[in-house]
C-alpha cells in the first residue's frame, strides 16, 4: 500500500497526515502521540475515527501539525485522519459521516473592529 495523504483544519490549526499500513504508531511532528498529547480527552478525540472502525492497529500515521491551540490541533487531526480513511475505504464514509467526523468545524475568530473594545463589545453609551 502507498501512503495516503490528507489535510484538516480546525481554527487556526492545519494537521497534514501521511497514512501507511503498520503497527498503528503516530506520530505527531517526530514526537510520540502520547507525548504530543499528553491528555486523555484529547487523545480520545484523535483515536475516534480509528476505533469506530476498528482499524487502529492498522495503520501508521505520521502527521505535520501547525498553528492554533491544543483542542484545534485535536480536531484538525481527527478530520484529517476521517479523511485519510475514507481515501483507503470509500465504504466506511457513512460510518464516519454519521459520527461527524468527516464534518469541517467552520467556526473562526470573530475580528476585532476598529473604535470597539473587542470584536462585539461596545463602549459604554452615554446619552449625556
Amino acid at each position: 500500500m502507498e501512503v495516503i495523504n490528507a489535510l484538516g483544519r480546525r481554527k487556526a490549526a492545519v494537521a497534514r497526515v501521511y497514512v501507511k499500513e503498520g503497527k498503528g504508531t503516530i506520530t505527531i511532528n517526530d514526537r510520540e502521540f502520547k507525548e504530543y498529547f499528553p491528555q486523555e480527552t484529547l487523545q480520545y478525540v484523535v483515536l475516534q475515527p480509528l476505533n469506530l472502525l476498528n482499524v487502529a492497529q492498522q495503520y501508521d500515521i505520521k502527521v505535520n501539525l501547525d498553528g492554533g491551540g491544543f483542542n484545534g490541533q485535536a480536531e484538525a487531526l481527527r478530520l484529517a485522519i476521517s479523511r485519510a480513511l475514507v481515501k483507503i475505504d470509500a465504504e466506511s464514509k457513512s460510518e464516519l459521516k454519521k459520527a461527524g467526523f468527516m464534518t469541517r468545524d467552520p467556526r473562526e475568530v470573530e475580528r476585532k473592529k476598529p473604535g470597539q473594545p473587542k470584536a462585539r463589545k461596545r463602549f459604554q453609551f452615554s446619552k449625556r
